[in-house]
């Protein structure tokens, strides 16, 4: 009697869980599902692509299972290439810098955009900083080129006016690795400073309210209770930026370069030869460049997580 009683009682317990608002929130989530099923789950069927010798000639299914096996021979042109250690050292190395940059500035000028007095000052100020993130880089290649051209660059043109020589800024690989880390800078900056930005908004008033009451200044007042109601924010973005460290933008390092042949030590990326491969290469080959770098940023992140849960386990993403 009291067996058969049991299991009525647990679904009694589970429909009186289920209310209205959970119906709600299923169906508000569901077009969310259903976009993850559709092009992030159903997609990774074709992973299969980087260990065949994949062959167009009918549907995608059909090329898919006709293709032949040949094992891990797509992976050995990125391991084998002769310039394989500039490409990693490129990939890595600035997305390293831009790790940092790309938390340290927006913080400071979020905390900087805060402390404004003036709203409308301070949505001038966003805006100004936001609006780069919008600009496709071939926009920006462009007006690269009107700055840094050898004929007609705006920068050669005052050299030439303060009698210097003009610079083949195209043929000068020295100079690049600078003009790629403040163009990552410049456009990126607006859009994590407003992240930040975000979070600093919605820190409860009373708290500074009470430290200068206590006479602290606004330094203190930074230290002690910005940044660390900032700390779970900064966690988390550091861990996704982790994730993406073998991953770069293929706009930054081969439109705004322009694809210059002398440049190609310090512009060289991953994306970038996975892109000039595919022209004598093979869908094999890039899918193969794919997949591994979507293994080492999982890997990644599930590192930089760990770090973080054994140093604060209250900042970690899980």
């Amino acid at each position: 009697m009291s067996s058969t009683a049991e299991p009525k009682d647990k679904r009694k317990r589970f429909r009186t869980r289920w209310h209205k608002q959970d119906t709600e929130l299923t169906l508000l989530a569901l077009p969310t599902t259903i976009w993850y099923i559709l092009f992030s789950f159903l997609p990774m069927f074709g992973i299969i692509i980087a260990f065949k010798n994949f062959r167009i000639s009918g549907g995608f299914l059909s090329n898919v299972f006709n293709s032949p096996w040949i094992g891990i021979k797509n992976f050995e042109f990125l391991f084998k290439s002769n310039d394989a250690w500039i490409i990693i050292r490129n990939t890595i190395g600035y997305n390293m810098i831009f790790i940092i940059t790309g938390i340290v500035l927006p913080v400071l000028f979020a905390i900087m955009i805060g402390l404004l007095h003036s709203r409308k000052a301070s949505k001038v100020y966003q805006t100004m900083m936001f609006l780069p993130y919008f600009l496709s880089w071939v926009v920006v290649s462009a007006v690269g080129w009107a700055f840094l051209s050898f004929d007609k660059g705006i920068v050669n043109q005052v050299l030439v006016n303060m009698g210097s020589d003009p610079i083949n800024w195209y043929m000068e690989p020295s100079y690049w690795p600078y003009f790629l880390i403040l163009l990552n800078i410049w456009k990126g900056l607006g859009y994590g400073m407003v992240i930040y930005l975000a979070t600093i908004t919605s820190i409860d008033s009373t708290y500074y309210e009470a430290a200068v009451i206590d006479g602290a200044s606004i330094w203190q007042q930074t230290r002690f209770i910005t940044l660390p109601m900032l700390k779970l924010v900064i966690v988390m973005m550091f861990i996704l930026a982790v994730g993406r460290i073998f991953y770069t933008d293929f706009g930054l390092f081969y439109q705004v370069t322009r694809d210059s042949n002398s440049l190609f030590n310090v512009s060289t990326t991953i994306d970038v030869m996975v892109y000039k491969q595919l022209k004598t290469a093979t869908v094999g080959m890039a899918s193969a460049a794919a997949f591994v770098q979507s293994v080492l940023g999982c890997a990644t992140i599930l590192i930089a997580n760990w770090i973080v849960r054994r140093i604060d386990p209250d900042s970690a993403m899980m």
